[in-house]
């Protein structure tokens, strides 16, 4: 099949899928697995290899995902029920004043984001999030837009995540100065979505049903009806300190993977302790404790707000899911090799050609890190005669291409609307402007920095 075709597929097919959503009021999850299935006898994949792709692409991303979420949800729910959410919200907000809070939550969403995985630390947070929007009474998005934008951007440009590193042993760059000057580029970006993200939620966006009761919950109820006797809320440092216990885990487990020798017995349990869902396991069980059994609830009422979390992340789950199955078959269908090819023939400077050929990767196919990758095996050839800090700053183009045009293809693209509670369009208004701008003012700084080195 010609390039031509193939991107023409690939861009017909994102329309298709849009119009299903947005027009036609399909469900995401829906509308996904009919423009996949579209897709792939479009662009003949064997009709016996159709439906493999969309299990496979499904499955490895449902595989990474669904114990986090639902972990996840069950840990919100059960903060937010002991109130311990809006009162680590209340004792921040006194303290810092609105403006500062949200600032510091960026900062507080940067430093999570350089060892723990984007969509596990967005997860994670989503209990501070809503906390903090309850008590503020404002949008979620006041906060949840800058702290999601800015743990995306450490995500791709830090060595600590797979696609950096993985860049980095294709184009033979140092390691070491990939991860300085990826800070040193991140901490502008940071800055740069903080103050889009402010400018954004000027405007008044429709949260989902979803959303709304999150941010409404009723007082608690017991067996009989009547509303459950006023107990004290936790302390915000107790609440402060189980969010902090899974990230603390996380990063002991990469750091043991690293550094301690292959075999020892403390890196074996340290690898265990600090896996994303056992991290997460081990904070509810003490969050369970600590803010349930330990208050005087009941093992029924803790299994019931347990239970009452997963249908809420259900939806998640299964529209990020299909996302991931859309973006397996753009990639088997060959989209994203006719679209490098494409790019390589225009021969551009190394900058500009690294990061649009990562950016349209990323729009083209869905994954960052596959785009990095791609990018970066596609230039292996023409980083041969460049100095070593000229081969970072290529590497870091490559990485600030694949923050950009995150859309519907795009599974985190999903997770980030539907927590949020952004429709389809309000989430490529926001979310999708974002990321882009935030990769664009990246892959400005890294031309300047190759013109000054």
């Amino acid at each position: 099949m010609s390039t031509a075709l193939l991107l023409a597929i690939a861009v017909a097919s994102i329309l298709i899928l849009l119009l299903l959503v947005i027009k036609a009021k399909v469900h995401p999850f829906v509308a996904l697995l009919v423009v996949s299935l579209l897709v792939a006898i479009a662009t003949g994949i064997p009709a016996d290899k159709i439906m493999e792709t969309i299990f496979s692409g499904m499955g490895n991303l449902l595989g990474h995902i669904t114990i986090i979420i639902v972990l996840g949800a069950m840990l919100g729910a059960v903060i937010e029920a002991s109130g311990g959410a809006e009162s680590l919200a209340q004792h921040f907000s006194r303290r810092l004043g609105m403006k500062r809070t949200v600032a510091a939550l960026t900062i507080a969403a940067f430093i999570l984001g350089i060892p723990v995985f984007f969509e596990v630390g967005f997860i994670i947070v989503i209990p501070l999030i809503y906390g903090f929007s309850k008590v503020a009474q404002v949008s979620p998005l006041k906060f949840g837009l800058p702290m999601a934008g800015v743990m995306l951007t450490v995500h791709v440009a830090l060595p600590t995540h797979p696609g950096a590193a993985a860049a980095a042993g294709i184009l033979h760059s140092d390691m070491g100065w990939l991860m300085m000057l990826g800070i040193l580029v991140s901490v502008p970006v940071g800055a740069v979505g903080y103050y889009v993200a402010k400018a954004m939620n000027r405007r008044r966006y429709h949260l989902s049903v979803e959303v709304l009761e999150q941010l409404q919950l009723a007082e608690p109820a017991d067996a009989e009806g009547k509303a459950a006797p006023k107990v004290a809320p936790p302390g915000a440092m107790t609440i402060a300190g189980l969010i902090v216990v899974p990230i603390v885990l996380i990063v002991l487990g990469t750091l043991a993977h690293s550094m301690l020798a292959e075999g020892s017995a403390l890196r074996a349990t340290m690898m265990v302790l600090g896996n994303p869902p056992v991290a997460l396991l081990i904070a509810l069980a003490l969050a369970a404790w600590l803010l349930g059994v330990r208050r005087g609830w009941s093992k029924e009422k803790l299994e019931d707000l347990t239970g009452h979390a997963i249908p809420g992340s259900a939806s998640v789950i299964l529209v990020a899911g299909a996302g991931g199955a859309f973006g397996k078959v753009l990639v088997e269908s060959g989209v994203g090799k006719a679209l490098a090819l494409t790019l390589e023939t225009l021969h551009l400077p190394l900058i500009p050609a690294a990061f649009i050929l990562s950016l349209a990767l990323r729009a083209s196919q869905g994954s960052a890190t596959v785009a990095i990758l791609t990018t970066s095996g596609l230039l292996s050839q023409a980083v041969g005669d460049v100095t070593d800090m000229q081969r970072v700053l290529v590497t870091l183009a490559a990485c600030f291409g694949g923050l950009g045009l995150s859309h519907v293809n795009d599974a985190g693209f999903w997770v980030v609307t539907r927590y949020l509670g952004l429709s389809v369009s309000d989430g490529l208004k926001t979310w999708t402007v974002l990321t882009t701008l935030m990769g664009l003012s990246g892959f400005a700084i890294i031309w300047l920095l190759w013109a000054v080195l």
